[in-house]
This record gives structure tokens, C-alpha cells and sequence, in this order.
């Protein structure tokens, strides 16, 4: 056998594996889309901030306490909450001990304006605050959280503008911090 045969055998071996006829075919063009389609969401998310969701009793004073007190950024809304990801919750899903049955004026305007406050928390990690939770003992701002990373890192943050705290529980998290106007704001770590 010489050099030509042995390798048009080869190619021909080769091109009965990748059928090059069926691939531009309407089924193989449908299937190179949808793959390429579920690469660019894949990309999408992977590359998407993580979102830390706060709910607090007053925006306002949350907004002191969060871009004032502890200098964090406003950052914009990522892309992936533009289609009304977190409204389709449902309000259900959160222990009425946390959440204001009451709708105060500030809270009725939150849920109008449902976007919040958005506050870079790190590099790769957005903090999404809204109204809706119920004040604490003492008429104290509660601020409700379902995510321990989260409050670790809002902690870090307390101790590194040295700001007094005081640690009430670890599991799950639970600590008081006094703002500049002495009002002292509760942080709790809610288990689902």
C-alpha cells in the first residue's frame, strides 16, 4: 500500500465519525444553536455578580447606615435582576416574626420602588436592600438576612470603621451595631 491510499483510507475512516452532510442539515444547525445558546447563558451567570439580599425596616436610615456609615458603593442593578428574578419570591416564603405586617410609609414606597439600594460588597458581590421587615425589640432597626456570608462580611466591615458592635449569637449570626445617631441596628441571620 502506498502513502496516497493509506491516507485517503484515513480520511475516509475519519469523515464516517463527523458526518459534515448532517451537520449543516436543518436538525444539525437547530442543535449547534441551541448549544451555543446555552454556552452564552452559562457564560452569563458564571460571570454574574452574587447577590446578598437584605431586608430592612427603613430604607432611609438603611441608606445612612450602608453608604454613610459604612462607605459602601452604590453599584448598579446586575442584568440578571432585570427580569424580575427576585419579585417572583413571593412574599410567602419569608417568617412573618421578621416581616412588618403593617405597610408603613416607607415600606409602601419601597415596594413601589422594589428595586432598593445597591452597595458593592466586594469585588464579585452586590448587597440588595429592601423594606419590608418588622422593627425589633425596642422599636430597634432590624436588618433581616438569609445568608451568613453575607453578614460575616457586613461585620468585617462594622470592626474595620470601628464602629461598636456587640456579637449576640454566631449560629445564626446575630449582632447589634449603633449607628452615629445612637440608634442601634439589629443584624440577623434567618435559617430557611
Amino acid at each position: 500500500m502506498d502513502l496516497g491510499t493509506n491516507f485517503s483510507l484515513h480520511y475516509y475512516h475519519l469523515g464516517m465519525f463527523l458526518p459534515v452532510d448532517s451537520l449543516f442539515s436543518t436538525q444539525g444547525i437547530m442543535v449547534m444553536l441551541l448549544a451555543s445558546y446555552g454556552l452564552a447563558m452559562w457564560m452569563f451567570l458564571t460571570s454574574a455578580p452574587k447577590v446578598y439580599t437584605i431586608m430592612v425596616c427603613d430604607l432611609e436610615i438603611a441608606q445612612q447606615f450602608y453608604q454613610g456609615l459604612l462607605e459602601l458603593p452604590v453599584a448598579e442593578v446586575p442584568l440578571h435582576y432585570y427580569y424580575n428574578y427576585e419579585r417572583s419570591l413571593g412574599a410567602e416564603a419569608f417568617d412573618p416574626l421578621y416581616v412588618s405586617t403593617t405597610p408603613t410609609p416607607t415600606t409602601a414606597a419601597a415596594f413601589r420602588h422594589s428595586d432598593g439600594l445597591w452597595y458593592q460588597l466586594k469585588r464579585n458581590a452586590q448587597l440588595h436592600i429592601i423594606a419590608g421587615a418588622s422593627y425589633g425589640h425596642k422599636n430597634r432597626q432590624r436588618h433581616v438576612c438569609f445568608d451568613h456570608e453575607c453578614l460575616e462580611n457586613i461585620l468585617m466591615r462594622v470592626q474595620l470603621r470601628r464602629l461598636k458592635y456587640k456579637i449576640r449569637r454566631n449560629q445564626p449570626l446575630n449582632f447589634l451595631v449603633k449607628d452615629l445617631e445612637e440608634r442601634i441596628i439589629e443584624m440577623t441571620e434567618v435559617n430557611n
